[in-house]
């Protein structure tokens, strides 16, 4: 048996760990129980869920996402630039974003255009973001990953004189 402040208290029998477990105003948690002896420790179990549950909670929000924004070829300026707003946002949360430019039909066959397309994209977010993983063709879509760009200290300082 284990005691509140992590001491070994040494083989007890149930009856009295349970005693002394209920004396303290605490619960016996059993640890190990394929131990011979099977190892039991006292502790305030709500509470141990409880800060396990937060643990868990910040290391899901930790996690970085990605994204995904979808083009045409013909996309227009100015939808574009919605989409680059977008993925300035997506990138400000610390999020990665997947650019897709989908291509159909007889565009297969012009797609530089699309290339064009996704580079306008990319110098539009080069403040914002860096290429993780280059444009590359897979199937009828041409597909870039981008993650948020490492901003320096001396960056945060310059951004605020201005």
């Amino acid at each position: 048996m284990i005691d509140e402040h992590g001491e070994q208290l040494g083989i007890v029998s149930t009856y009295d760990a349970r005693r002394q477990a209920q004396e303290k105003g605490l619960d016996l948690v059993e640890i190990a129980p394929q131990a011979q002896p099977p190892v039991c420790k006292i502790m305030n179990y709500g509470k141990f869920r409880y800060s396990k549950e937060k643990q868990e909670k910040k290391n899901r929000k930790a996690q970085i996402k990605v994204k995904e924004l979808k083009l045409r070829p013909g996309i227009a300026d100015n939808d574009i630039m919605i989409k680059v707003s977008h993925a300035k946002e997506f990138l400000s949360d610390g999020n990665k974003v997947k650019v897709t430019c989908m291509f159909r039909g007889r565009e297969m066959a012009h797609t530089e255009i699309g290339e064009a397309a996704m580079q306008r994209f990319v110098d539009e977010l080069k403040d914002f973001a860096t290429v993780e993983i280059p444009p590359k063709m897979t199937g009828r879509s041409l597909c870039l990953v981008l993650a948020p760009a490492k901003q320096t200290k001396g960056d945060d300082r310059a951004k605020n004189e201005n």
